[in-house]
């Protein structure tokens, strides 16, 4: 009989709650600023991040989670009885993260030969970016509790990350153009005439889906971007950082545009915010 285990890391952005209720494995990534280190969602919440960000006067950076921390828990898990873990990781063109979870498990088959084909790891690069994944984390940790097979789940969760789509805006471009995310001379003319570029991430890639100029403009146009991709009658999620009111518009336009509300909401954590800035709003869909 098969035993399950859900995991992932803390860019997918789920809750605190989620984690806890539907025992989901978390490996929490580093955020380093300065001569500081912190650890994310354990050294402090979305808010506190926010104002760590505004006091600071450079870019957040990010460790990625090591081969030597999943060995870890390859190994914890094992002890355990379970057969079966699935991760779902960060887009692997953004981190190494994924990368080092199947050299991990490659090195635990090396010290446990006799765990080959009882004892499997099922890593799945999400390609993209907090509630992108962390919606196919959720529903995964449910299908466990409902009883689904492993084969199931991994079908899901493939399926899921090979068609979803984001479409967000940062509101400074700051972050975004010193991560390297948005050329520098695009982010300053863009921050100098208000100009919002519409990001889409989809399969690995960043790119910007149209322009829109002026705050005001920015949720409709995401919103009717959406409403003209999303696959008819999906689920669909609001993804946004520390500014509430935003996020109630997003929603509130497009549960007007489609006749029904978001499945949940996606508060960006340090991993993103430390590249997007803290101020955010999008949606995350299936495209059709």
């Amino acid at each position: 009989m098969e035993k399950i285990k859900i995991f992932t890391d803390s860019a997918s952005d789920i809750t605190h709650e989620n984690e806890k209720h539907l025992d989901i494995g978390m490996f929490n990534f580093n955020i380093a600023m300065g001569e500081k280190s912190y650890v994310s969602r354990v050294d402090f919440n979305n808010e506190e991040f926010y104002k760590l960000m505004g006091e600071y006067d450079g870019i957040p950076t990010t460790s990625q989670i090591t081969a030597y921390e999943f060995q870890e828990m390859y190994e914890k898990f094992y002890k355990e009885g379970y057969t079966d873990l699935i991760g779902i990781l960060i887009n692997s063109e953004g981190s190494a993260t994924y990368e080092n979870s199947l050299m991990a498990y490659k090195l635990f088959v090396e010290e446990h030969p006799e765990a080959e084909g009882k004892f499997r790891v099922h890593s799945i690069d999400s390609r993209n970016y907090s509630g992108a994944y962390g919606y196919a984390v959720v529903e995964a940790a449910k299908m466990v509790g409902e009883g689904k097979s492993a084969a199931e789940i991994v079908a899901f969760a493939k399926d899921w990350v090979d068609h979803c789509v984001i479409f967000f805006v940062p509101y400074t471009l700051k972050y975004a153009s010193k991560s390297g995310r948005i050329p520098s001379a695009a982010a300053f003319v863009g921050d100098k005439l208000g100009i919002k570029p519409v990001m889409r991430i989809y399969d690995h890639k960043i790119s910007t889906a149209l322009t829109v100029r002026g705050e005001k403009r920015v949720v409709k146009k995401i919103a009717e971007k959406t409403m003209a991709d999303i696959e008819k009658g999906a689920p669909y999620m609001i993804v946004y950082g520390d500014n509430t009111e935003v996020r109630d518009q997003m929603a509130e336009e497009m549960t007007r545009l489609l006749g029904y509300a978001p499945a949940d909401f996606y508060q960006i954590g340090a991993a993103i915010a430390a590249n997007a800035g803290p101020t955010v709003t999008g949606v995350i869909f299936k495209e059709k």
